[in-house]
């Protein structure tokens, strides 16, 4: 086995030359690799000291701002939530008074919520309470029809307001 690889005398030219050629590369190959350059996307240049510590700190006011940021978001979900507890709470009470007052209860709302007494209606009562019809009522007020109409027909309900909010 011996010499067998050295004896080329039984291959063709053409095969020899290959041989040749495929060693030579493979020895080019292997000497010049080592001063190939690599493209290492991380092989920068180090940093001078100066830049290094400006984006130390840019990276520091970045963390506070982020901090500052979370600290005000936490407030104001806190906050939200603060005032969405007092709202159920509101509503669990008035809930509770509503469910206290019973069934019979009448539907209106209460005088806190009641409107002011608009001077019109005063105004309007006063002409029906003398006997003009609403019709009288428009002209002499200058008023639509309707409207005078309305006004006429919300005299019970607000009338009923008043009972029930001073009982």
């Amino acid at each position: 086995m011996d010499g067998y690889l050295l004896d080329l005398t039984n291959l063709d030219p053409f095969q020899k030359w290959a041989i040749v050629c495929a060693a030579a590369l493979t020895i080019v190959y292997a000497v010049m690799r080592p001063w190939r350059k690599r493209k290492d996307p991380l092989a920068r240049p180090p940093l001078s000291l100066s830049a290094q510590r400006e984006v130390e700190k840019q990276m520091t006011e970045l963390l506070v701002e982020l901090e500052q940021m979370a600290r005000q978001m936490s407030a104001q979900l806190e906050t939200r939530a603060a005032k969405l507890e007092l709202l159920i709470k509101d509503a669990d009470q008035r809930i509770a008074a509503l469910q206290a007052a019973g069934p019979t209860a009448d539907l209106l709302p209460p005088a806190s919520l009641a409107l002011p007494p608009d001077p019109l209606h005063a105004e309007v009562y006063d002409l029906a309470g003398q006997g003009h019809s609403a019709r009288q009522i428009a002209q002499r007020l200058g008023r639509p029809y309707g409207e005078i109409e309305l006004v006429l027909a919300l005299r019970g309900h607000e009338n009923a307001t008043v009972a029930s909010a001073d009982a």
